[in-house]
């Protein structure tokens, strides 16, 4: 009863969804006009803006020191448990240092609470978007593909400063 109902309620256009078509159409018709924004990748690459999430990498100082006290906070937030730190003693003025530092790239979300944990800003999503492997084990960096000179990341670390 209730469904005959309604079906009077509507208007004859209504029923055979008419102005629901014009419309879609008229929205597909506005689109194929507009200018297209297609990149000839990789020809022409992407330049990202500093807010961009790529991979995440390691700061490193520039005497070489890296600046990570393996905390362990990132591996603890992260929640695709990509992130595996095992920590080591050592004389300098950082007591501590990561001996084993490693991001499974295939469990990486990117989502970048690793970064906003870190207390020693050592964790940064850099502009880094492209990510190729043939197998397993060539996902998984250590600390030799993530260590990166902090001059490279001054402007995503400019950008995360102004938010804290």
């Amino acid at each position: 009863m209730a469904e005959k109902k309604r079906l009077k309620d509507l208007t004859f256009w209504q029923k055979i969804y008419v102005p629901e078509i014009v419309k879609g159409l008229s929205i597909t018709l506005g689109n194929m006009f507009k200018p297209s924004f297609t990149m000839e990748y990789p020809e022409v690459k992407f330049e990202p803006p500093s807010s961009y999430r790529g991979r995440p990498v390691l700061a490193m100082e520039e005497n070489g020191e890296e600046r990570c006290v393996a905390c362990g906070l990132c591996s603890r937030v992260c929640p695709a448990l990509a992130i595996e730190v095992q920590a080591g003693e050592t004389d300098r003025e950082k007591e501590r240092y990561p001996e084993k530092f490693e991001i499974n790239m295939l469990r990486c979300i990117f989502c970048g609470f690793c970064e906003e944990v870190c207390p020693e800003e050592a964790i940064v999503m850099s502009k880094q978007y492209e990510l190729a492997f043939t197998n397993r084990e060539d996902a998984i960096y250590g600390k030799d593909k993530l260590l990166t000179p902090v001059s490279q990341l001054q402007d995503r670390i400019q950008f995360l400063r102004q938010y804290k």
